[in-house]
């Protein structure tokens, strides 16, 4: 590995893990943040994100990116910028894999109807059931409830959108048992995993939206950041038909966004005298970031691509379609826990919000397929949209 700048988190002075474990037991030469990545990716948290929504809804298509895909793509982007910025790249593609593992069935429909079916027990956040699922329900060591990650990994999945002021009960549950400081900022390799989320689905997104016929290269050329991008991408081939040249529009964004972030975040590191993990923390503001020319283009694609992909009449048919799948298996379930399958139904709790939670913690693992074949099970048959 490169050199590690002084702002680095370095592995040998982690702040430990919440079960000590003796390290020089450790399987092969690796160090805590290495076995933090080598556990997530090993989870059945992590495997089962290949059939969890990305943007369409249990894609039929083998082309299209899944939340499996986009966390790798994720990964590789975080690594590039942490190594150009001297942080720990380990740390960075850990917090890269694992960030979107709360996440139900159906992504961001599945969970509106989870938070408002446990509306009354304290509701549902795909952030907090990331650290819930990472600290208590994937267990598959004996000697210690969840993956026992270090301080470090679990405090950059808590904050890596900046402080918490009032964490959900999910999220507060797992401060209370490993106190992460929710109230400053995250060090800088969770920044980091944070904007690559943002670069790798911003550009990727365009990739399937096109592929699926939501979106057309005559809408995204109103954008004025894909038009300037476009005109570069013609006039380096200008003898390549229009169709071809869409992946390299792709690759020009990435690298123009990735490009911008290095260079802007580097400046203010050292305008702000960072010499070490904790002094990020306490800096009072983010230190990875775009420039402001960038932020407002970033803006604009965002707020595009929402009126005419995320909100596209054909996503939102099949997100309402998703709600009636997750809502009916919650309902179908709190009326009859023995439905549930595997040791769920013997482990449930007997009392209020637990018992609820319980459910819903049974339905957020679920992958889309599942969730829909459960629902046909215990429910009863569904019309879903085409792709499904």
């Amino acid at each position: 590995m490169p050199d590690l700048a002084p702002y680095a988190s370095d592995p040998w002075l982690t702040r430990g893990r919440l079960f000590p474990e003796d390290e020089t037991t450790a399987r092969g030469p690796r160090d805590a943040f290495q076995r933090d990545r080598d556990r997530i990716i090993h989870s059945i948290s992590f495997r089962r994100l290949r059939h969890k929504t990305q943007v369409f809804l249990a894609p039929d298509g083998d082309h299209f990116r899944v939340r499996l895909t986009h966390s790798l793509e994720v990964a590789q982007i975080g690594r590039t910028i942490a190594r150009a910025l001297g942080l720990n790249e380990d740390l960075t593609e850990a917090l890269c894999l694992a960030h979107d593992i709360g996440h139900p069935p159906f992504g961001h429909a599945g969970e509106e109807a989870l938070k408002a079916a446990l509306a009354g027990q304290g509701g549902f956040d795909h952030n907090g059931n990331t650290l819930r699922a990472l600290t208590a329900i994937d267990s598959p060591y004996p000697h210690f409830p969840g993956l026992n990650l270090t301080w470090e990994t679990l405090e950059g999945l808590a904050k890596h959108n900046g402080p918490v002021s009032a964490p959900q009960w999910a999220l507060a549950t797992a401060d209370d048992m490993f106190p992460l400081e929710l109230e400053t900022f995250a060090g800088l390799e969770a920044q980091v995993a944070a904007i690559a989320d943002d670069i790798a689905y911003d550009n990727h997104d365009i990739d399937d939206g096109l592929r699926a016929g939501l979106l057309s290269l005559d809408q995204l050329l109103g954008v004025p950041m894909i038009a300037a991008r476009w005109d570069q991408c013609r006039a380096r081939f200008p003898d390549v038909p229009p169709e071809k040249l869409t992946g390299e529009l792709i690759r020009g964004q990435i690298g123009g966004m990735v490009n911008d972030l290095i260079a802007t975040s580097r400046a203010a590191i050292a305008e702000a005298g960072i010499a070490s993990p904790d002094a990020a923390r306490d800096a009072g503001r983010p230190l990875i970031g775009f420039s402001d020319a960038m932020r407002e283009d970033e803006r604009g694609l965002k707020r595009f691509m929402y009126a005419n992909l995320y909100h596209h009449p054909l996503q939102l048919a099949a997100a309402d379609q998703a709600r009636v799948v997750v809502a009916g298996l919650f309902a179908a379930y709190r009326a009859d826990a023995s439905l549930m399958t595997g040791e769920w139904p013997e482990r449930l709790p007997q009392e209020e919000p637990w018992l609820s939670r319980h459910i819903a913690d049974f339905i957020a693992g679920m992958t889309d397929r599942y969730a829909i074949a459960r629902y046909r099970e215990v429910v009863g048959p569904i019309d879903l949209p085409e792709g499904f």
